[in-house]
Formats: structure tokens, sequence, C-alpha cells
């Protein structure tokens, strides 16, 4: 009876489960694991053994000394003293190469103010104004290792332009590099440090080339400053190979010593007797106190670079000086005698340059002769295109030819041009035997 009441109100035992047949056994879902337990133990067990790294500490962002060591930036350690080393040679290398250039304008300010009305880019200065001006108002920095200086307002002369190159001690490896390779290797110009002064004189030209005041409309009175053209020079026996392969105009003269200047020196000039007009006393005397600081001193009216084109065969004068800059500024004494022999000579020029018409006519003769071949190459270069025209004109002619013929038409045809080109051939033959 006690069975029957607790089967009725919910007492009955729980049933076996039922016995799973082996054909749904892969249905049957598996049991879900339990979670594991969110707080570790202390005797628990690291799953993976992670052998010679230490753990990164766990810091604020800003706490950067608690995570890296010393040891973390020894790649930096050793990149930034050569960065460091390379910033500090560009910054001495930029600033010795100003000073060198100030050194020349201060040197050379008194010399060009003597002759000329305005010296530097600074335009006219002020007839009250007094003293020298600043150095650095007489150069423009054109690169870390060129300057240019400027002066006009002369009689004979246009104006002068002057070039102060120097090495790239701005850049440590450039400078070492051209250094290194110009002591091992003769045919490499290692770096040096010179100026080149250039004055192109107006030969004539002055009404063409110098302005007249807008009030002013009467004609400009000057001297005849015109002088024959030719190529002269005096040159340093250590510069005159490389001199004569690197310009056009010095390649047409011959070289010939002279007693009056000292034996490491040459000429090289187009007829002895232009030396003999142009080669003073006092110039020689500067050249040879200005010693191996001088370079060339040269007197032309041809281009540098070989021309191409007849256009570029025409005249134009001009007086160039080149010279190594001393060490030190104290050096400049020894050049500056020099220097102004270069700005006057334009008035040796006008008063002595010209010559008798037997002399001039074989200066003349060597530049026709350039200008014949110049001519020739250019007729032969226009025959050339002639002849390139026409062969295109005529294969036009006979493919339009052949596109109208039948296939029988241009076998025949081509069968005909075969026979013209071998008795063509069969006459050359003949002829050469």
């Amino acid at each position: 009876m006690a069975g029957l009441f607790k089967n009725v109100f919910g007492g009955s035992q729980p049933s076996n489960p039922a016995k799973v047949d082996d054909d749904f056994a892969d249905f049957v879902e598996a049991p879900e694991p339990s979670p594991a337990s969110l707080v570790a133990g202390s005797s628990s067990i690291p799953a993976v053994n992670t052998q010679g790294v230490t753990p990164v500490p766990y810091t604020k962002w800003y706490r950067v000394w608690e995570r890296t060591s010393p040891r973390d930036f020894m790649q930096e350690a050793t990149v930034m003293p050569i960065i460091l080393l390379i910033i500090l040679f560009h910054f001495w290398g930029t600033r010795k190469n100003r000073r060198k250039a100030r050194d020349w304008a201060q040197a050379h300010t008194s010399a060009l103010q003597s002759e000329f009305a305005v010296v530097g880019f600074d335009g006219p200065s002020s007839s009250n104004s007094e003293g020298q001006p600043a150095p650095e108002s007489l150069l423009k920095e054109r690169s870390a290792q060129e300057f240019a200086s400027y002066a006009t307002g002369r009689q004979n002369v246009a104006f002068v332009d002057v070039a102060i190159k120097l090495p790239k001690r701005y850049n440590p490896v450039t400078f070492w590099t051209e250094t290194v390779l110009g002591f091992l290797f003769e045919s490499w110009t290692p770096p040096t440090e010179s100026y080149e002064a250039t004055a192109y004189t107006f030969d004539g030209k002055e009404k063409d080339v110098v302005p007249l005041p807008a009030n002013d409309r009467s004609s400009l009175k000057v001297n005849n400053s015109t002088y024959d053209g030719f190529i002269w020079a005096v040159v340093h026996k250590n510069y005159m190979r490389k001199f004569r392969q690197d310009r056009y105009d010095a390649s047409i003269t011959f070289t010939r010593d002279n007693n009056k200047l000292p034996n490491w020196v040459t000429v090289m000039t187009e007829s002895a007797e232009i030396t003999d007009a142009l080669l003073t006393n006092e110039l020689a005397q500067a050249i040879e106190k200005a010693g191996n600081d001088f370079k060339y001193l040269i007197v032309t009216d041809q281009p540098v670079d070989k021309p191409m084109k007849i256009e570029e065969t025409t005249p134009r004068k001009r007086i160039e000086l080149s010279v190594t800059l001393p060490s030190n500024a104290e050096g400049y004494t020894t050049t500056l005698p020099l220097f102004t022999q270069f700005l006057r000579f334009a008035d040796r020029l006008v008063g002595a340059a010209h010559f008798r018409p037997e002399v001039m006519r074989k200066v003349r003769g060597t530049r026709e002769e350039e200008i014949k071949k110049l001519r020739r190459a250019d007729e032969e270069e226009k025959a050339e295109e002639r002849r390139l025209a026409a062969e295109k004109v005529k294969k036009e002619d006979r493919e339009r030819l052949l596109r109208g013929m039948s296939a029988e038409e241009q076998k025949k045809y081509l069968e005909r041009e075969q026979q013209k080109e071998h008795r063509r051939m069969m006459k050359k033959s003949t002829r050469r035997a």
C-alpha cells in the first residue's frame, strides 16, 4: 500500500537510462566539460616552459625605464655616433668653405673697387659711403662648395665674373673618396681650392650693351675698344696637358717657352708676335710672385667646348684667370699683383693687340678651316637626310605599285628587279677588275 502511494505522489525511483543502440552511437551528445577554475592555485604548473626569455613586467605606459634596459639599445648606440660625426663634419665643412670665400672677398675688395664702379650684388654704392663694403655683399652662395662674385662699370670691360670653387667638405664620404682617388690615380683630379675670374671685354660694342639714362638722348661717346681676335695663354706646366685636353681654344695653339717667364711656366699662342706684344715685365713678375698658386691666364675669342655647329664659332672675346687659393688669408699678398694685372689687361689689349695682316691671316686661316669642316659635316648630314627621304618616297611608290598588281604581275616585276640588281653588281665588279 505504501508503495502505491509513493508511485502516485511522485516518489518513484529514477528509471534506468535506456540502452543506446549501436547504430545511433554517433548521435549521442558528449557530456559538457565543467568550466575550469578562474583562480589559479599556487601549485599550478605553466603550460609552456619558456626557457631563456625574461618576462616583461607590466608597468604604466610612461615608465619605460622599468620595461627596458641599455642592452635593448645597442644598435642605436652604434649608429648614433656615426650620424653625429657626419652632422658635425657637414657643419664644419660648410663653415670652412664660407670662411674661405669670405677671406677671398676681403682680400680682393680693394682691387675690385679701385677698377670698377659696381662691385658685388648690392648695386652701386653711395658716393658718401666710407670704408669697404662687407665681404658678404660681394659673394653669392651658389652651393656649399661654389661661390660667385661680380663687378661692372669700367672702360673696355663689360663685367667680370668670379667663381670660387672649393672641395665638398660638407660631405665626408665624397670628400675623402675624391681625396684618396686623387692620391692613388693620376687621371683622377683631387679636390682643390681655386677661383676662376672671367673678364668680358666690350670690343667696340658699348652702344649695344651700356644702357643710356632715360632723359639723356645724346649718343654714347667712348673710345675705340676693339682689338684683334686671337688665342694667347700663359699656363703652369703642371696643368698644361689637362688644359689643352679640356679646352678647344687651347688645342689650336702651339707651345713655346719665353725667357721673361720662369721655367715652370709656358706660353700657348697662335703667333710669336702676339707674345712679344702682350707679355710685359710687370705681368711676368706678377706670375713669378704668384708661384705655384698660378694656374693659367688666357686671352681667347673661341669657345671652351669644341663647336658642333657653325653658329657656335661666333667669336666672344674674354680674358680668364685661374689661381689656387692659399692656405691662409695672408697668402693672398702673393697673388694680388697678378689679379690686378688681370683686371687691367683689357687696356693692354686695346692698346697693343693690333697685329700685321700677315699674322691675322694665319690666325683667321685656322678658324676658317674649322668652319669649313663644320660646313662640310653639315652638308653631308643634309645630303644624308635628303637621300633617306628620297629612298622613303621611292619605297612608298614601289609598295603602292605592287598593291595595284596581280600575283602574276608582281612576280614578273620582282624578277625584273632582281635582273637589274644582278646586272648592276656585274658592272661594278667589272670596273673594279
